[in-house]
């Protein structure tokens, strides 16, 4: 077992909102000030797959869960066979800062690399400890998400200057993503004869990791990939994948999946990618008032009238109303808040999912999304046909 203890806390934090509200806190990590679209995680665990995921580039995410950072961060250059990093979702923190109630500051693990303060401080992301989360998510449910500062500093912080950079930054809901999150060149991962494009709006390496476990070999391609190139590879079936932002920020992936359900290619569209899906099938999206984010949110397959526990980080939906005109059909819904989880087209071979099916973190009971994958590109028909 091995134990290090905090060597970047214990400085000087606030948090400040678009509001008006400043937090004072306690500053670890490194010493900056960022601005971003503030929003809360209800996960236990998985810190290092969550800050990783490129779903929360552009947002400052807050953990619900009381303490955070006693096991540390594992070591980010152990891959995996195919060389897919082992224990995080992508090369880097996604997330522009953290915001916890109480940090560790000892950290213990038989698989310990280093602590959290440590890992952000090497990433230059400020992080800050000592915030009421609960008072704070309370917040953002009545009042929804908002742009806020976060501030770590080795001095005084002058909050009125923050204030004013904050009210002229960049807004989360104009901000591009994708030239950021999205590879730059395909990548191919595997020897398998057999293939998967993946349109990569932003995808956790989880996603690549469960179509390697169906037996594909994962080729991954730029965010706005035409449908001839994605088609070039002469893939078994595509997935698009997650991502952070507006759905209609992605006009030219919405374009290819368009052509993919044209041609009845097998497609999977998850999170970001099933909004993308659902536009390009005639639905409409939206803007969730606080969102969903967390590993224990409960959604029915219409299928079998099974409620599955279900990871999920997305801040956009599709409109229910909207499906009835569309070419989709309800799959899953949220059993909280009737909100579309799931959908299937009525005529061709493609499904998309709202919450995260490869998990990671959270819960694996939605891993068979894959299997229904490989059966529409083996079978050709839905596995509940």
């Amino acid at each position: 077992m091995t134990t290090k203890k905090s060597s970047h806390a214990r400085k000087q934090g606030k948090l400040v909102f678009d509001d008006g509200t400043v937090l004072d806190g306690e500053g670890f990590g490194y010493s900056t000030t960022v601005f971003g679209e503030i929003v809360f995680n209800t996960g236990m665990v998985g810190y290092t797959e969550t800050l990783t995921d490129p779903s929360y580039s552009g947002q400052i995410l807050t953990l619900t869960y009381p303490l955070v950072g006693n096991y540390g961060v594992p070591d980010p250059s152990i891959k995996d066979d195919d060389n897919i990093p082992k224990f995080f979702e992508s090369d880097r923190i996604q997330a522009r800062g953290l915001v916890v109630h109480e940090l560790s500051l000892t950290a213990s693990h038989w698989n310990l690399s280093m602590t959290l303060d440590e890992w952000l401080y090497n990433e230059k992301i400020p992080g800050i400890s000592g915030i009421d989360t609960r008072e704070l998510t309370k917040k953002l449910r009545t009042s929804g998400v908002m742009m806020a500062a976060l501030v770590v500093s080795d001095s005084e912080i002058d909050v009125e200057a923050v204030k004013e950079q904050l009210a002229n930054a960049p807004h989360y809901n104009s901000e591009q993503f994708m030239d950021v999150v999205s590879t730059k060149q395909e990548q191919v991962y595997g020897q398998d004869e057999k293939s998967v494009v993946v349109i990569d709006t932003g995808t956790k390496n989880a996603i690549l990791r469960n179509i390697r476990d169906i037996g594909y070999k994962v080729i991954r391609v730029p965010w706005n990939t035409p449908y001839e190139k994605v088609m070039s590879f002469d893939p078994k079936g595509v997935v698009i994948s997650n991502g952070p932002g507006d759905p209609k920020n992605c006009p030219e992936t919405v374009d290819t999946a368009k052509k993919l359900i044209a041609n009845n290619v097998p497609t999977l569209g998850i999170c970001l990618g099933a909004q993308i899906i659902g536009i390009a099938g005639n639905t409409s999206t939206y803007k969730l008032k606080y969102g969903h984010r967390g590993q224990n949110k409960p959604c029915v397959n219409l299928d079998n009238n099974q409620v599955y526990v279900t990871s999920q980080n997305h801040g956009y939906g599709i409109s229910p109303e909207s499906l009835e005109k569309s070419e989709f059909n309800l799959w899953f819904t949220n059993a909280d808040d009737k909100t579309v989880e799931g959908i299937k087209h009525k005529k061709q071979n493609c499904v998309a999912v709202q919450f995260h099916p490869e998990a990671a973190p959270g819960p694996y009971d939605c891993k068979f999304v894959f299997e229904e994958l490989k059966h529409l590109m083996e079978e050709g028909t839905s596995a509940k046909e």
